[in-house]
């Protein structure tokens, strides 16, 4: 007996598949601007705490958003996913991500990873950054913890899995950051910069000039007294403290006076040794260093794929310091 066929069914037998169930159509003016009309939900600028790692068992603590980006799988920003790790002395513990990039930053203690049959040695102020495919284990020689990123929520969002290798294990030591930093900050042009900072780049990236093909990692220094000028990018930024004193802090907002070239009714985050906080694409953001001391600030960033994308766009306002 034969049937009546509708467009987009398909019969095998008595069995049918109704391929047009998921097609929508919207008006163009509707469906154009996902983030303007608050469809896809904003990135909140969120801040996470030392107290979440910096005493208790051996572990790693997500700084999960997954509620606020309403994703199926932990994320801090649509594509990156933020940890803190704590090993205490004479532990370890295992990592196995499905990830292109994995970057560590040495909060404190010391100890070593083994991964691919090779030791590699860490201690506090360190940068290492490990690719994709592997499995690594983690030990520390005494109290250790570590300010971990992944890239793991752009590979959930694309249903994709990491399986090459796009650089090798590669160590930052502390020394080397360091003296680098010194030399730009007391360059004599150093006052006339907008950020007295370092990038990390992997030479494997020469086009991105950025630590792995997806993240990007910077050092930078806030001197005392320093009121940076705004400036703004397409790229979510997870920042990290790793020194300051109370008064220093980053004041973020989506609009500049033309005029005073200042941030409009922004947000005031204040800096405290050792904390996260994120900051949202998009909107400008400044900081300043009210202590009597100098502030170090490690923002990562996606902004690897980005620049490679061509849709970073960084901006910057100038306006004298008082």
């Amino acid at each position: 007996m034969s049937k009546n066929v509708q467009p987009g069914e398909f019969y095998i037998g008595t069995v049918s598949e109704n391929w047009t169930e998921d097609a929508l159509f919207y008006e163009y003016s509707t469906a154009a601007d996902p983030i303007g009309s608050g469809i896809i939900s904003p990135i909140p600028p969120k801040e996470f705490a030392p107290e979440l790692y910096n005493s208790g068992e051996t572990r790693i603590i997500s700084l999960d958003l997954s509620n606020e980006l309403k994703t199926k799988y932990p994320a801090t920003s649509p594509s990156l996913l933020a940890h803190f790790i704590r090993i205490n002395a004479g532990d370890s513990i295992q990592t196995q991500p499905n990830a292109t990039s994995e970057l560590y930053y040495i909060i404190s203690g010391a100890g070593t990873t083994e991964v691919n049959g090779q030791t590699i040695s860490w201690k506090k102020g360190d940068f290492l950054t490990l690719p994709a495919g592997l499995s690594s284990r983690h030990f520390a020689s005494e109290d250790s913890t570590i300010y971990y990123i992944l890239d793991t929520p752009l590979l959930d969002y694309l249903g994709a899995k990491a399986t090459e290798a796009r650089f090798k294990p590669t160590l930052y030591t502390a020394e080397q950051a360091k003296a680098k930093l010194d030399e730009v900050a007391n360059a004599p042009d150093a006052h006339l910069k907008n950020r007295i900072s370092i990038l990390l780049n992997n030479q494997n990236f020469e086009q991105t000039l950025t630590i792995t093909h997806v993240l990007w990692a910077m050092f930078g220094i806030v001197p005392v007294g320093s009121n940076q000028a705004p400036h703004s990018h397409k790229s979510v930024a997870l920042d990290f403290v790793a020194y300051a004193a109370p008064g220093t802090y980053t004041l973020v907002g989506d609009k500049v006076d033309p005029l005073t070239k200042q941030i409009i009714d922004p947000i005031r985050i204040d800096w405290v040794t050792g904390k996260a906080f994120v900051t949202p694409p998009g909107l400008w953001h400044s900081h300043h260093n009210e202590s009597g001391e100098p502030a170090f600030i490690i923002p990562i960033q996606d902004a690897g794929l980005q620049t490679y994308l061509r849709t970073l766009d960084i901006q910057f306002t100038h306006y004298d310091e008082e």
